[in-house]
């Protein structure tokens, strides 16, 4: 007997009005959803699907992290260990430099200093791998386990500062992902400024902060332990700095927007215990001396230390504006990036062709309802008008789902949205035509009914399954454009199979409950 207990009744009915109640928000027009959704009591869903940069205009960037800068940083801060170690044990050597792969070579004067050189090395870094190519050289090089253990560090070390950084600058909804082994992909929807978020991924913001070499007079000159730095406040200007930082940007707690004394606009931070103590003892010991502040090579600016500054905070001032102070605010207490980043590849999309896309989309969408409409009324009758409520209950579904995920509707996602819903007649036409078959056979109606759906079933089922599969392949598998696709096709699939089975089969069970046994079927 063609029968549906009540509590399935209940279910069934439940699900189809919460999905509709959750999809709601969507049919608000964008630019009224703010004033609309924000004046609906706190119980009542609020969320919408997020569209994507194909549908609301944004920007794409492609970043390039430049991990053989950080192999070469560490070679150098090897051989810059080394050398006082090699030092304070009195071992001489002719040469000490790194290589041009990465990794450092050391000549000896004495063979004889051989091992404890490498002993030496070893204490700095365990995982270099040495070699004598010659009885005097000894070669570090970094193994490959040890270079791709370093590279996906700072891969995951950059998505982590450059999320941060845009997360700073308000941006909604951002994409921010890995992409091969030193790529990073960063998908801007709805962006005003792309050029200023390019600015803030462009930087490094290596802060640090060094004594002026005060016995350096004519700047063009220098000693091994100084390096000559461009100044911002100051063009063509430059200025000798001791090689080795007394404070890092790691240092510091957090950085904000302020003013300085002459109500200009600067930045000030705060150090953490050992940064406050580190600059405490370093003003102390430097009274009257220049202090310069260093971020990414360059001397933002050198003032002078007028006395000991205990405090752990203090402020950087220099020929800001409003928001090159903000934007130096944000990179600091997002902190430095560990490789720089360079912008392989940009596509910015307009808030226009974002427009055409999305009335594109319902242009399809409604034209293949329209269509599908046409063919199963036709076809099948009444029964042809339960699925096409059952294909609007689907959407309905599908959309709440992605509300509920906050899932990105891209335009390959409209795609597999309108295939799903279109699609999803399919099991009504095998059930229909079953039906059809006992009819023929003799059988009467509500036993043709409860044949159909039942035998029915297990094709149904398969053939979902099947798309489901595919779908999680694509995903897996898949780049941005074919995650949304995939997400689209899954829900889709589920909401159809659940339709076609349960909201379908409701319909017809309630239509058949007001009708005499020997009904002829609208089928």
């Amino acid at each position: 007997m063609v029968q549906i207990p009540l509590w399935k009744r209940i279910v069934i009915i439940g699900v189809v009005l919460l999905s509709i109640l959750y999809a709601a928000p969507n049919l608000v027009p964008k630019d009224k959803q703010a004033q609309v959704l924000g004046n609906l009591p706190s119980w009542l869903p609020h969320k919408t699907v997020n569209l994507g940069l194909d549908l609301q205009g944004g920007s794409h960037i492609l970043l390039q992290v430049d991990l053989n800068s950080v192999i070469k940083q560490r070679s150098d801060d090897l051989v810059s260990s080394l050398r006082p170690a090699l030092r304070e044990s009195k071992i001489g050597y002719k040469r000490l430099a790194t290589m041009p792969n990465g990794g450092i070579r050391v000549t000896l004067r004495d063979t004889k200093d051989a091992e404890a050189v490498k002993s030496a090395i070893y204490k700095l870094d365990a995982s270099l791998t040495l070699a004598n190519p010659q009885p005097d050289t000894i070669e570090g090089t970094f193994s490959e386990i040890a270079v791709k253990q370093v590279k996906d560090q700072i891969l995951s070390q950059s998505i982590e500062i450059v999320r941060r950084r845009i997360d700073e600058t308000g941006t909604n909804e951002p994409v921010i992902q890995r992409q091969g082994d030193d790529r990073i992909v960063v998908q801007l929807p709805g962006l005003d400024d792309p050029q200023r978020v390019k600015d803030l991924l462009g930087k490094t913001a290596k802060l640090s902060f060094h004594l002026v070499n005060m016995d350096v007079a004519n700047s063009d000159v220098k000693t091994g332990g100084d390096m000559i730095l461009p100044m911002q406040e100051q063009p063509g200007q430059t200025l000798a700095v001791q090689r080795q930082a007394q404070l890092t940007g790691d240092m510091l707690v957090t950085a904000a927007y302020a003013q300085d004394q002459n109500g200009q606009p600067a930045v000030s931070f705060r150090f953490n215990p050992i940064g406050t103590k580190k600059f405490c003892d370093l003003s102390k010991n430097n009274v009257n001396k220049l202090f310069a502040i260093v971020l990414d090579n360059v001397v933002i600016s050198a003032p002078v230390i007028r006395e000991p500054i205990c405090g752990g905070s203090g402020q950087i001032s220099g020929s800001f504006t409003l928001k090159e102070a903000n934007d130096l605010a944000i990179l600091l207490r997002a902190g430095a990036l560990p490789a720089p980043l360079n912008i392989i590849e940009e596509r910015t999309v307009g808030p226009s062709l974002g427009a055409d896309s999305i009335d594109a989309g319902k242009k399809a969408a409604l034209l293949g309802l329209a269509l599908v409409f046409i063919l199963m009324i036709g076809a099948y009758s009444l029964f042809g008008v339960f699925s096409c409520i059952g294909m609007l209950v689907n959407l309905a579904i599908t959309f709440a789902a992605l509300s509920v995920l906050q899932a990105t509707l891209t335009m390959p996602g409209i795609a597999g949205l309108v295939l799903t819903v279109c699609m999803s007649v399919d099991a009504n036409v095998l059930i229909y035509e079953r039906i059809r078959e006992e009819l023929r056979e003799g059988r009467s109606a509500i036993s043709a009914i409860d044949n159909g759906f039942r035998m029915a079933f297990a094709t149904i089922t398969d053939s979902n399954l099947t798309h489901i599969f595919a779908a999680i392949i694509l995903f897996s598998l898949g780049s941005g454009a074919i995650k949304g696709f995939a997400v689209t096709t899954v829900i889709g699939t589920a909401a159809s199979f659940f339709t076609s089975i349960s909201v379908v089969r409701l319909m017809i069970v309630y239509w058949l409950g007001t009708r005499s046994k020997n009904t002829a079927l609208p089928v």
